[in-house]
């Protein structure tokens, strides 16, 4: 893993909500820290309404945990572009992240209940 990234159970129940709607809820959810970055919660996908979430063409790569696909959220108000990303294949040391979603925390609500 790389020096600078920490990953760690997050505790408690979290929530995402996105366009008035609660997409997710978890006891599972995972907290990664990188450098001087805000933290970011990672919710395991069997604890997604993956129904509300569609694959999207945008992919960016981190040199230290790998190639990241992104997902548009389908909310009723509409759709909420790139608005999570995954690491399906993230690089050694960081598979405690793979088969976790992160969302941006400007595009949906992510808070701890």
């Amino acid at each position: 893993m790389a020096e600078h990234i920490r990953i760690r159970e997050a505790g408690g129940t979290w929530v995402v909500r996105a366009g008035g709607a609660v997409i997710g809820e978890s006891k599972r959810a995972l907290e990664l820290c990188e450098g001087s970055l805000a933290p970011v919660i990672y919710f395991p996908r069997d604890d997604i309404a993956m129904a509300f979430l569609d694959p999207g063409t945008k992919q960016t790569v981190c040199p230290y945990k790998g190639a990241a696909s992104y997902f548009t959220i389908v909310a009723k108000s509409g759709p909420i572009a790139d608005a999570a990303w995954s690491y399906e294949n993230p690089k050694e040391g960081m598979e405690a992240i793979s088969g976790y979603i992160a969302f941006y925390p400007e595009k949906v609500t992510v808070e701890r209940l």
